[in-house]
């Protein structure tokens, strides 16, 4: 499991910007995954089961 807030502000602002304008569904899904890590909260158990489905 990541450490909280291993983003800094920069990255995770450069990461939503991508998140809107990226066309790939793959790419999404994985800037998604980054964004709800940085909280250090996430479990990693159910979002892997929810990028499977």
């Amino acid at each position: 499991m990541p450490a909280k807030n291993h983003l800094n502000p920069k990255q995770i602002e450069k990461l939503q910007k991508a998140l809107i304008e990226e066309e790939k569904a793959n790419i999404r899904e994985i800037i998604m995954i980054l964004l709800l890590l940085k909280d250090g909260k996430t479990n990693l158990k159910l979002l892997s089961f929810w990028v499977v489905q």
